[in-house]
């Protein structure tokens, strides 16, 4: 028993990590009532943790290669409690904005380190064994982390789904102590590329900012336009500073290749149009239904997370020997299915469980596509540039979520603010700002008589409305990348590795093959 402790001290902070992406999604309404926020402040809370799990991905894996991965690990472990500490305590929104971003920034160093410290723990089948049971965590958090938000939520307080990082990093930190082998590997890097991060965490920023802000206050607004500007600038110069420098952050050369690109397209959509809806979805089914924060978790999470769950360990038997970009265009087309049918579901009369069976469709595509994304980008890089293969996927999939929830958001309360425009909503695009930051019920506190069934009318059709054009936008969007995806992966299945069989394997031999050339570095991919 004692061999399977590492594994248990990755496994929780692997939680950790990925239970807090999901986990604020039903607590937002009651964050937006407690700390009398805007709907702006309320995307930035989810979207920072993203962003930064995104911007610093990759540079978090060269930092861990010249430092020691045990040693980062810890450092981000620590780092993701005390961020934990300052969220729950947060006073108003900015503060606790600042401090999602440092649990974002704990959580890359954690992230990036999960696959080296689990090669380091385990060899041959233990290995195996130790990426499904790690795997099967992280897929566990999906459904764990909108139950446990609702739980905490609703028999404490929203701050709780903080707190409760504190004791679980506590025993982490004690057990990797413990347990995990300490150094650095023979291969580490001499050189950390500062420069792409800096520019790459500008330009992933500043888009966000701009795409959030446009929302707002216009795409004409001068706030969206110079941040645009800035983020094509830094784009650009992140390009330039790849091209030159002797270890870069990511390897442009490697986008040549068809099949990682259709890999970096497939993550980015994958997430953006299975996740970045459900954070108005719990606002629609909380704050205008009246729904519980442990019913919205259990409606607007439990679905999607056992349908994946499911799928995927039957995905394992029955897609291992399929080419993985069909299996992974599949994927993308049972979550476009799933999103379109929720928004014809969604109408003005529709109850709370109307979009369970379209999340029913987009558990299966998750569950179809995830697990095979960074193996499917691994497979078409060279063997020493496997660790940034599969980093790369993981920092795409982190960025389309963190603008996939900025641009949703954006047409979430542009069609609300259009429906209370064509029935005479007073100011109704300050309204739907409310309305789409979960004050609803505010609104309707302060109204009486004809006044108040008349707003609770619009207030029903104009968010079920903005959360029907939501989810059309994500299914469009995941057909699209579909058909990407299968003009891009599309390798003879004679000539490429089968979708699983990379999971069943452990990866011995890759490792070993990495090892021989120079890197045995792998960033880490959640389910």
């Amino acid at each position: 028993m004692r061999k399977w402790w590492p594994l248990v001290a990755v496994s929780l902070g692997t939680l950790m990590l990925l239970v807090d992406v999901t986990i604020v999604n039903v607590a937002l309404p009651d964050m937006a009532g407690d700390l009398k926020t805007s709907f702006t402040s309320l995307q930035w809370v989810v979207d920072i943790y993203a962003l930064t799990l995104a911007a610093l991905l990759l540079a978090a894996g060269g930092v861990a290669d010249l430092l020691g991965h045990r040693r980062v690990y810890l450092v981000g472990l620590v780092l993701f409690a005390v961020a934990s500490f300052f969220s729950g305590i947060a006073p108003n929104a900015g503060l606790l904005i600042a401090a999602r971003g440092l649990q974002g920034i704990g959580g890359a160093a954690m992230f990036a380190t999960v696959f080296a410290l689990l090669n380091s723990a385990y060899q041959g089948r233990d290995r195996g064994t130790a990426y499904g049971v790690w795997g099967a965590v992280g897929g566990a958090s999906a459904a764990i982390g909108p139950i446990a938000g609702g739980l905490l939520t609703e028999s404490l307080s929203w701050r709780w789904i903080f707190f409760v990082n504190l004791p679980i990093s506590v025993i982490t930190v004690a057990l990797c102590l413990a347990v995990l082998p300490g150094g650095r590997h023979a291969a580490a890097r001499t050189s950390l590329d500062l420069a792409g991060l800096v520019l790459f965490s500008a330009a992933a920023g500043t888009l966000t900012y701009g795409l959030i802000v446009a929302g707002e206050h216009g795409w004409t607004s001068t706030s969206a336009v110079v941040s645009f500007v800035v983020a094509v600038v830094a784009g650009v110069a992140f390009v330039l500073v790849e091209r030159r420098v002797a270890a870069p952050m990511l390897d442009l050369g490697l986008l040549r290749n068809a099949t990682f690109s259709g890999s970096l397209v497939a993550g980015f959509f994958l997430s953006g149009s299975a996740f970045a809806g459900l954070v108005y979805s719990s606002i629609w089914l909380q704050s205008v239904l009246g729904k519980s924060p442990i019913m919205a978790g259990v409606i607007g999470g439990l679905p999607l997370s056992v349908a994946a769950f499911v799928t995927s360990g039957v995905g394992s038997r029955f897609l291992h020997d399929k080419h993985p970009g069909r299996v992974i265009a599949g994927g993308l087309a049972f979550i476009g299915a799933g999103d379109v049918l929720q928004g014809v579901l969604l109408h003005g009369s529709a109850g709370a469980t109307a979009p369970v069976p379209g999340l029913i469709l987009v558990g299966i595509g998750v569950g179809m596509g995830m697990p095979v994304l960074s193996s499917a980008a691994m497979s078409a890089v060279p063997l020493q540039r496997g660790g940034m293969a599969a980093g790369s996927v993981n920092t795409a999939r982190q960025l389309g979520m963190a603008l996939g929830i900025a641009v949703l958001g954006s047409i979430y309360t542009a069609r609300i603010a259009a429906y209370f425009t064509h029935h005479s909503v007073p100011r109704a695009d300050s309204a739907a700002h409310a309305v789409a930051g979960g004050q609803g019920p505010a609104i309707l506190s302060k109204l009486s008589g004809a006044a108040r069934s008349g707003f609770d009318q619009a207030l029903r059709g104009g968010s079920v409305s903005g959360l029907s054009a939501v989810m059309l936008v994500a299914g469009i969007s995941a057909i699209l990348a579909a058909v990407v995806v299968v003009a891009l992966i599309r390798a003879p299945a004679s000539e490429a590795a089968p979708a699983f069989e990379g999971m069943e394997k452990g990866g011995d031999e890759q490792q070993a093959r990495a090892r021989a050339a120079g890197e045995d570095r792998a960033v880490g991919e959640p389910v």
